[in-house]
């Protein structure tokens, strides 16, 4: 499928005995060096995270969505992913095994081996960037936004050197001043060049449409407000990471 100068089509790749299909969204003028590993929230590969990696490939970077359910699975709610999230961080060898396939396949895509990877996560998509980056994967970049700091591990002294935006509501229970606290001290502590935004009277989801209608509005809600500033912090970085100066 083709628009607005992207072009989108799935992509299969395996991790073990499991299906992935996800999502590239390639841009027909290219811009530097720099592709999208977009790491979707817990609701998959849905239209709502295609169109994010549609709208970043207008901006000049090839995007994968990645399918980290297998076989393009769609959770329709908490009841369904919750035991899904829960599995993975019990079995973190097949939950970080998946995002490396992932950007494996990414970099597989026509011209990309060479690419400079920036790992960019919602939810659970954030904590997964994280602990890809924790975990030793070279990447150009990481941006979390409301990524799950709850599940995230402590020791970074595998990281290698990158950059890191997080970008959470200031009232998120999965990412409270705690946890924050001891997310940066341990970049800190393995040299990661890191920023944090924290967004006002903002809680976990806060840039996706199904939290439109949460039914526990103090734990998941959507934020206009907090979801646009959180999109054109996600864009400076990709800029500043890109060498280009960020907008003013």
């Amino acid at each position: 499928m083709r628009m607005s100068g992207v072009t989108s089509y799935e992509v299969e790749y395996r991790h073990g005995a499991t299906r992935m299909v996800g999502q590239m969204c390639v841009p027909d003028a290219p811009r530097g060096d720099t592709a999208v590993l977009l790491l979707p929230d817990a609701y998959g590969v849905t239209g709502h995270a295609i169109g994010l990696g549609r709208r970043l490939a207008e901006h000049g970077r090839p995007v994968l969505v990645a399918d980290l359910w297998g076989e393009r699975r769609l959770p329709s709610g908490q009841a369904e992913f919750g035991p899904l999230i829960g599995a993975m961080a019990a079995d973190r060898g097949r939950w970080l095994g998946r995002v490396a396939a992932a950007h494996a396949a990414l970099l597989a895509g026509p011209g990309l081996g060479a690419a400079r990877v920036v790992a960019l996560g919602y939810c659970f998509g954030g904590s997964s960037a994280l602990e890809h980056a924790r975990t030793g994967a070279e990447l150009a970049g990481v941006i979390s936004v409301h990524g799950g700091l709850d599940i995230l591990g402590s020791d970074w002294s595998a990281a290698r050197p990158t950059s890191v935006l997080v970008c959470s509501g200031a009232d998120d229970p999965m990412a409270t001043p705690g946890m924050r606290a001891d997310l940066t001290s341990a970049m800190d502590t393995a040299g990661v060049d890191w920023q944090t935004h924290l967004y006002s009277g903002t809680v976990h989801a806060f840039t996706s449409p199904m939290a439109k209608s949460s039914p526990a509005p103090d734990t998941v809600s959507y934020h206009a407000r907090s979801t646009g500033r959180a999109w054109t912090a996600t864009l400076d970085f990709l800029r500043e990471t890109d060498g280009a100066k960020p907008t003013t």
